[in-house]
């Protein structure tokens, strides 16, 4: 995949998903495999709809931020794991506890294999989401699944690395914390060696999702 076709790849996978703060209800292989939508019809692939494959054109999984207990976590931590990485926050009304139910659905789908794998959630909302808040929502998903956050800047470079887009609003009226976010919808997968191999989306199958994970963990 050429670098500007990437680009325009993780530019069609960013979509708006502003909300008000309130809580939603809780809830390595050499060969990459190949991107795949249910059918894999030739001519008939949106976008929108296609695992694709990024090997070579994002960097390796890297990153220290802040989970529960207040706890340093790296990408050292999941060494050996595929990891589903994706960026959103605790009070997103709609495309987080999609893409949230949707990747525990893909850990049920692998039975003994979801062991070797693991949803990184990382918040863009650092101002309302401490650690045990996240871990808490993510665990209402997954117990597979770990929430993690951090100081600005430290969001700020993981998202830049892997060329994720948000937007915090200014507050609403005088409630601090009324605010909205605006955040890409992507998923990075990295295979157990920590290279970067696949970019999803909700729009993805979990079926399409589970095959191409458990491709990664042959």
């Amino acid at each position: 995949m050429p670098y500007f076709q990437l680009l325009a790849t993780a530019a069609l996978l960013a979509c708006a998903a502003t909300s008000y703060a309130t809580t939603p209800p809780a809830q390595t292989a050499d060969a990459a495999p190949a991107a795949s939508t249910p059918g894999n019809e030739a001519g008939a692939q949106d976008a929108d709809t296609v695992i694709h494959n990024i090997r070579g054109f994002m960097p390796d999984l890297r990153f220290s931020l802040t989970g529960a207990g207040n706890k340093t976590v790296t990408q050292k931590d999941f060494s050996g794991k595929v990891v589903m990485l994706f960026f959103g926050y605790a009070s997103c009304p709609d495309i987080c506890p999609t893409t949230m139910a949707q990747l525990a659905q893909v850990i049920q789908n692998l039975g003994s294999d979801a062991a070797r794998v693991r949803i990184v959630f990382v918040s863009v909302d650092p101002h309302r989401d401490t650690p045990e808040k996240l871990q808490k929502y993510v665990n209402a998903f997954s117990h597979n699944a770990v929430g993690l956050t951090g100081n600005e800047r430290q969001i700020a470079d993981v998202a830049r690395r892997y060329r994720v887009a948000y937007q915090i609003e200014k507050p609403k009226g005088k409630d601090a914390d009324n605010y909205e976010v605006a955040h890409g919808r992507g998923v990075y997968i990295f295979d157990p060696a920590g290279h970067a191999r696949l970019l999803a989306s909700d729009a993805n199958s979990t079926s399409a999702l589970t095959r191409d994970v458990r491709a990664l963990l042959q």
